[in-house]
């Protein structure tokens, strides 16, 4: 008895593996070397999952019985795996190119928030905007990515700030999801900004009262499907308290924990998620010493934005610092209308500058 499977990649000279013993992630000197397989073939499932890597004459004695939507010969070419994104913002209506002109004269981000620019400009278009703008505008985003070699990408909700339109831009990246040769991961970010008219408190209330509940009701009937629970933790937006309390209650409905923290302040984001048992971290250009240890000892990962940093002018994240130290590292674009990067690639190399040398 046969059975199908949805693609044989056979015969490549090199096939390129970043974990050969089934690890979830690589850390400090594990980091230096990649394994490389000579003359090897590949078998993908109808799930879209690697069924099986190994030397192509194993591969074929092994599934020879079996049958494939597709083959490739992929003699004298190298598979490599599909890049990850860790980090975007790319659902949002309402260009920012005016305000490089604001950096370039000196404004700062926080300068840039508080004069009504930012976030603050992008959430009232996206409110505006009409769900099938939105798709049509993260489908086209989303393009430019793959064609960049990416092959999964991290989504953040965040430019509604309202329950409606927070709503509005998950449908949109669950739509994208299902009808997208993509993989994506969505996260909700309602506690982007605090909207116009609320404190942090007032803010963080709604999103525990009415926003988590609502998110709670559509995935329990598979109307969405939210991985990752987001907050913008940072001085003059959500403080460690109302950070706590909004990632503590997206922890409780199920949702990963995946935030910002530590970017323009130090504000002990690192300690505060490392304490919440988070999935993730992101920017940590001021990230403390005490703040890395805790990180590594919790098997949190620090996804580094390094392309963001250098456009906002801001100190390079310490991954140096954090790969001796056994953190687990990742890389994001952080694609959004305020830092447009739509390739992994250039990411890579922009982290160079903030690594000064790899692991011995």
């Amino acid at each position: 008895m046969t059975s199908s499977h949805r693609l044989l990649l056979e015969n490549a000279q090199q096939v390129v593996l970043v974990c050969v013993r089934g690890e979830r992630f690589l850390t400090g000197s594990a980091l230096r070397s990649l394994a490389v397989l000579e003359g090897a073939s590949v078998v993908v499932g109808t799930d879209g999952l690697i069924k099986a890597v190994g030397p192509a004459a194993v591969i074929q004695s092994q599934f020879s019985g079996e049958t494939f939507e597709e083959r490739i010969d992929c003699s004298g070419k190298c598979i490599l795996p599909g890049l990850v994104d860790a980090h975007t913002h790319p659902v949002w209506a309402g260009e920012r190119v005016h305000e490089f002109a604001m950096k370039l004269a000196g404004a700062t981000y926080m300068d840039i928030h508080q004069a009504g620019g930012g976030i603050n400009f992008t959430v009232e278009h996206t409110r505006q905007a009409s769900e099938e703008e939105l798709f049509c505008s993260f489908q086209q985003r989303l393009q430019c990515m793959m064609r960049a070699g990416t092959t999964l990408v991290e989504c953040k909700s965040g430019y509604g700030l309202n329950l409606e339109t927070e709503l509005k831009m998950l449908r949109v990246i669950e739509r994208a999801r299902r009808e997208l040769h993509l993989s994506l991961s969505a996260t909700y970010c309602g506690a982007h900004s605090v909207p116009k008219g609320k404190t942090a408190v007032e803010a963080a209330d709604d999103i525990i009262n009415h926003h988590l509940p609502r998110l709670k009701e559509l995935s329990r009937n598979g109307d969405l499907h939210v991985d990752n629970i987001d907050v913008f933790c940072e001085k003059g937006v959500f403080d460690l308290d109302t950070t706590r309390r909004i990632l503590e209650g997206g922890k409780k409905m199920g949702l990963q924990i995946n935030f910002h923290g530590d970017e323009l302040h130090p504000m002990k984001a690192a300690e505060l998620g490392a304490e919440l048992g988070a999935q993730a971290i992101s920017h940590l250009e001021e990230v403390s010493d005490e703040g890395i240890a805790a990180m590594a000892a919790a098997r949190c990962s620090a996804v580094l934005l390094p392309t963001t940093a250098y456009m906002l002018r801001l100190k390079q994240p310490r991954a140096r610092k954090m790969l001796d130290e056994g953190v687990i590292v990742a890389l994001g674009s952080d694609f959004n209308p305020n830092a447009y990067c739509f390739s992994m690639t250039r990411v890579q190399s922009s982290c160079l500058c903030c690594v000064e040398r790899l692991p011995r």
